[in-house]
């Protein structure tokens, strides 16, 4: 089967227009007529039956997935629970015996867990099989190799170093391998490396929590803008989302953050802006949720701390609330007007 079939099917399933049981049917039948192909070159291809015009008064039904798709599905099922028993095996490990295991033991395990996942993830995408779960498994295996870089070198530079180990691994997944689930990997790893540098690079000795804040939330409108590139090239819904999230996670920096109110509610309302925007062109309900919540989180807040008066709160929730009517209104006369 040409690879141009196969990433064309698993663009498809990131997309979410096929479901990953149809991508194998559609996968295994093209295997099955080249192979039948090659065992008999001379033979004719059947002809395409022509549809039956269908009866008055009754609407086709929607074809049921093949008994085949069962096994794979099992199969997939079988693949999530044990990457998931592993890493709470290892995480139980550690926990338990932290104090008694000694550097070897603690790094013996993490990279251990780490090549079994990615090892399993490896073998999956070079089979083509089960995109979605070698994904998911590629996700777990970052994280838990860059927990063993840290645990390797220790101290700050072991953060630094573990969370730059994790970060080139996922890069490596994302442009290899096509999973909603290596884009959440990643939105943790720049989180935690947004905090690891922020405390252990930037922050200066004798720097104040208060100020790291601002640090930090320059840090996530980075990863939000980092997301939204992403978005071009892989699943939009979940890399935008993901950016509106980091949004939201700069917000709450800036409200940290001393005389931190104003950017608070700039960021915390572009990024919603944004996302309602393109749930206005796009129809797709996530961007409506994450941005409605992050608004509903960051206005409240960031009003009380301005005001310290609960009716200064509820007059900027009235006109913020005037606001979106307004665009409501105004884009509904818009798409009446087409």
């Amino acid at each position: 089967m040409s690879s141009r079939l196969d990433d064309e099917l698993s663009r498809l399933v990131s997309a979410g227009v096929l479901r990953q049981y149809q991508a194998d049917s559609i996968r295994d039948a093209a295997d099955a007529e080249i192979d039948a192909a090659l065992a008999d070159p001379g033979r004719s291809r059947p002809e395409p039956a022509e549809p039956e015009p269908a009866k008055k008064g009754k609407r086709d039904k929607p074809d049921r997935p093949l008994d085949v798709t069962h096994p794979n599905a099992l199969v997939e099922v079988l693949g999530y629970i044990g990457g998931a028993l592993l890493l709470g095996a290892v995480a139980l490990l550690t926990l338990a015996n932290w104090g008694e295991m000694g550097r070897a033991a603690r790094v013996t395990t993490g990279t251990a867990a780490a090549v079994v996942l990615l090892g399993a993830a490896v073998v999956l995408a070079l089979l083509r099989r089960r995109a979605q779960l070698s994904s998911a498994l590629a996700s777990l295996g970052c994280c838990v190799a860059g927990f063993a870089t840290y645990v390797a070198v220790e101290g700050e530079p072991g953060r630094v170093a573990g969370v730059v180990v994790a970060l080139a691994l996922v890069s490596v997944g994302l442009w290899w391998l096509a999973g909603s689930s290596l884009l959440v990997a990643t939105f943790g790893i720049l989180a935690v490396g947004v905090l690891v540098i922020t405390a252990d690079v930037l922050t200066p000795d004798a720097g104040s929590a208060a100020n790291s804040a601002g640090i930090a939330g320059t840090g996530f409108i980075i990863v939000a803008f980092v997301f939204a590139m992403l978005g071009l090239v892989r699943d939009p819904v979940t890399s935008w989302s993901l950016a509106g999230a980091a949004m939201f996670s700069s917000s709450i920096c800036w409200l940290v953050q001393e005389r931190g109110e104003i950017m608070a509610l700039a960021v915390g309302t572009a990024g919603p802006a944004a996302l309602l925007v393109a749930y206005g062109r796009t129809r797709r309900s996530a961007y409506a949720v994450v941005g409605c919540a992050i608004l509903l989180v960051i206005w409240p807040t960031a009003l009380y701390q301005l005001t310290d008066n609960m009716g200064g709160v509820a007059i900027g929730l009235v006109v913020a609330s005037g606001v979106l009517l307004l665009a409501v209104l105004m884009l509904s006369r818009r798409r009446s007007n087409e």
